[in-house]
């Protein structure tokens, strides 16, 4: 009965690890602009909220934002680099 959980407190632990990594790890998004790679993360995150509030933008998922703004925060983006 031990090893049983044992075995259930190891893959419970596992399964809460994985899960919060996953959840800080971001997912990448393509600047064809820039042709470069971005992981979308907390860190891009603050950048995309400071672009926001710099150029008085309504706080909206970036990908559903049109082309032309997307085009824009890229280029705001790299000017940070």
């Amino acid at each position: 009965m031990r090893s049983i959980k044992s075995c259930f407190a190891t893959l419970l632990l596992t399964v809460v690890l994985s899960t919060g990594c996953a959840v800080h790890a971001g997912y990448r998004v393509y600047d064809p602009y820039h042709g470069d790679y971005h992981v979308w993360d907390d860190r891009e995150g603050v950048y995309y909220n400071q672009w926001v509030t710099e150029n008085h933008r309504e706080n909206r998922d970036f990908r559903k934002l049109n082309k032309d703004d997307q085009k824009r925060y890229w280029d705001w983006r790299h000017a940070q680099k």
